[in-house]
């Protein structure tokens, strides 16, 4: 009994033992992955050795597999194989998975990323991977945002960005891997069906070439793989309101020799094609055609983009434009134009023309008032007034000119404010172009030496004094002649105008002074024509004052003559009567005249002619009818007064006659005795 309990005893223990060791092995044999995890295995006996090179194992080689197990339940042989628990791989939005290969093939020389296999499910089944010839290195596929069973030991993951282009920039694409660029170009050729880049193995399949891409990226979220193609972002053209674009090619076929502009191509897109732009024979340089205002994705290292003012011709202008570009005129062809546009002969003919459109050269057709994208490059602008232009010159600082200085003729220093106004009509406007270049050029050139000079001259053939008298006559002098002149250069003199002359201050005080005894001369004179007007007016004055004795007067005449007319009439009547009576009294009295004649006679004999005239004066005094005393008489010795007394005494003593002391008057001696 003994002996049977020891023996159940020793089984006891043993059945543990065994148990034990069971249950030991049924641990190492289990495999329990959970659902976000992966079990990396080990073959550590009774396998096959990998070959030389190799650093992961497939199902019968010894070593780390490169098989896993995925989330569940898995046995294990204990002790051949053991199991190591890894976490997924995680792709988040946003981001990418850059693979690299451990083991593998090797890369052919001269390639850098290894080529792409099938079958392995994102890189989850190693073994299909390495079966099917996978390369060792940097693969092209990436891993899309999600989450990957991947050995961590066969693949060594990298997190990227994903390739973000915001709007308003460009996506520049360099690859790492491909054929070479060809000879003579700048950027690798475009191939098809790459997706943006996005496939990798269809670049390089499709003969995709190493180094900076023509195509680019517009605005948008890429998955690339960052090992492969490098992604730099640039700002897209972006051409403002009022500016144009002026594109320079990097890269095309080479500018013809003495061309300054590339010829346009059609299919570009603005630009933005830059693979049609060298399909269709697009040259190297500057570009003819513009970009107007807008957003324009435009690969900057295929084009460059300049940005100038827009061309606004204003109303009341025109432009005048010199083409670059047009076929170019025959020598034939210069010459005619060029004689018959300007007058000029053949020789002159050859450099100076203006040509029809189409044709480089000065353009014939002018622009007006508006907004032209020009390309300044092919075209160049002369910005022309069709208004009157006025120049200037006088001593305010606003002005371009001084003031004239010439010297007369008597060798006085004059200064000559001068204004010329001068206009170029629209259809002359391309030939002063062709003339003179501008219209700043016409002035500084043309207009000024010309007037200076006229000036001049006209100044130096009269004296100072003469020159500002005749100011009008110099004026029109000056007029006419650049009128003349401007015709040659297509342009109209609408008038030159003197605004003022200055004179040496010496000069104009000998004038002042002149002037002033003018003016008083003037002043007198009109003063005195005051002076007989205001007789005359006083006269007037003085007549209409006696009006009304004028218009009395003028009835009492008209009454006397009336009277008079009767008296008249009465007189006529009685004279007629009086006329008989008459020729008998006239009879008596000429026989009485000539009695006293004869007395006169006597007496002028016997006393002589003056005591006769004493005599008579005598008379008249003691009729009254001379006033010989004065109202006041002051007598004093001698005299005035005693020698007038001794002429009457000797003059009554002459004549005969006494005083009578009676009737105090004289009387004749004759008849007193």
């Amino acid at each position: 009994m003994e002996i049977l309990s020891h023996l159940i005893s020793v089984l006891s223990v043993g059945a543990t033992i065994i148990g034990i060791l069971t249950a030991i092995l049924v641990y190492q044999s289990v495999v329990i992955v959970g659902g976000k995890e992966i079990a990396l295995i080990e073959r550590r006996w009774f396998g096959k050795k990998m070959p030389q090179g190799r650093v992961v194992a497939m199902n019968n080689e010894v070593g780390i597999q490169a098989r896993t197990l995925g989330p569940g339940m898995h046995f294990l042989i204990p002790f051949i194989y053991t199991a190591r628990k890894s976490e997924f791989i995680e792709i988040m939005d946003g981001k990418i998975g850059l693979i690299e290969s451990v083991d593998g093939s090797s890369i052919p020389p001269g390639k850098i990323f290894a080529k792409v296999v099938r079958g392995h499910n994102s890189f989850q089944d190693g073994e299909m991977f390495l079966q099917s010839g996978g390369q060792k290195g940097p693969q092209i596929d990436i891993l899309p945002p999600g989450k990957y069973r991947i050995n961590p030991y066969l693949f060594k993951i990298s997190i990227a960005n994903a390739v973000v282009i915001e709007k308003g920039q460009v996506g520049v694409v360099t690859s790492q891997d491909g054929n070479s660029i060809a000879p003579g170009r700048l950027l690798a050729a475009s191939v098809p069906d790459h997706h943006n880049f996005e496939d990798g193995e269809k670049f390089l399949a499709n003969g995709g070439q190493k180094g900076p891409q023509i195509d680019i990226l517009l605005p948008g979220t890429y998955r690339i793989n960052l090992n492969l193609f490098q992604v730099a972002t640039e700002p897209a053209a972006v051409v403002e309101s009022a500016k144009v674009g002026l594109v320079t090619a990097k890269d095309g076929n080479p500018l013809p020799e003495k061309e300054y502009v590339a010829q346009a191509v059609a299919g570009h897109a603005d630009f933005q094609d830059a693979n049609s732009f060298l399909k269709n024979g697009g040259e190297r340089g500057p570009q003819l055609d513009v970009l107007k205002p807008g957003t324009y994705y435009i690969n900057p290292l295929m084009f460059n983009v300049a940005f100038d003012d827009v061309q606004i011709v204003e109303r009341g202008q025109v432009a005048v434009v010199v083409s670059n570009v047009g076929e170019e005129p025959t020598f034939d062809m210069k010459k005619r134009l060029g004689s018959s546009q300007m007058g000029a002969t053949e020789e002159e003919g050859k450099e100076k023309y203006v040509v029809p459109k189409g044709y480089r050269g000065i353009q014939e057709e002018v622009a007006g008032p508006g907004k032209y994208y020009l390309n300044r490059l092919a075209f160049m602008p002369y910005i022309i007034d069709t208004t009157n232009i006025t120049i200037d010159w006088d001593d305010s600082k606003e002005t371009k000119f001084n003031a004239l200085n010439v010297v007369s003729k008597d060798g006085f220093s004059i200064g000559v404010s001068v204004k010329v106004v001068v206009r170029v009509r629209p259809d002359q406007a391309p030939y002063m172009v062709s003339k003179v270049g501008s219209v700043d050029n016409l002035i500084l050139h043309v207009i000024h030496p010309m007037i200076d000079s006229s000036f001049r001259n006209q100044a130096s053939t009269t004296s100072a004094m003469n020159f500002m008298q005749d100011r009008q006559e110099e004026q029109t002098k000056a007029e006419t002649r650049a009128r003349l002149e401007l015709e040659k250069y297509h342009v109209e003199c609408v008038s030159v105008l003197i605004c003022q002359i200055m004179l040496p201050q010496e000069l104009m005080d000998t004038q002042t002074k002149k002037i002033i005894a003018q003016q008083q001369t003037t002043q007198f004179q009109e003063e005195q024509k005051a002076q007989v007007t205001r007789i005359e007016m006083e006269k007037t004055k003085a007549t209409a004052d006696q009006q009304p004795e004028l218009v009395r007067a003028e009835i009492a005449v008209k009454v006397a003559d009336q009277k008079k007319r009767e008296t008249v009439t009465l007189a006529e009547g009685n004279a007629e009567s009086a006329r008989l009576k008459g020729e008998g009294d006239a009879k008596a009295i000429e026989s009485i005249g000539i009695a006293t004649a004869e007395a006169y006679e006597k007496q002028k004999t016997a006393i002589g002619p003056q005591a006769i005239m004493a005599i008579e004066l005598a008379k008249h005094i003691s009729a009254g009818k001379i006033k010989i005393m004065p109202d006041i008489l002051t007598i004093g010795s001698g005299g005035a007064s005693e020698g007038l007394a001794t002429v009457l005494t000797q003059a009554i003593a002459l004549s005969g006659m006494k005083m009578d002391p009676d009737d105090k008057g004289l009387k004749n001696v004759t008849d007193a005795k």
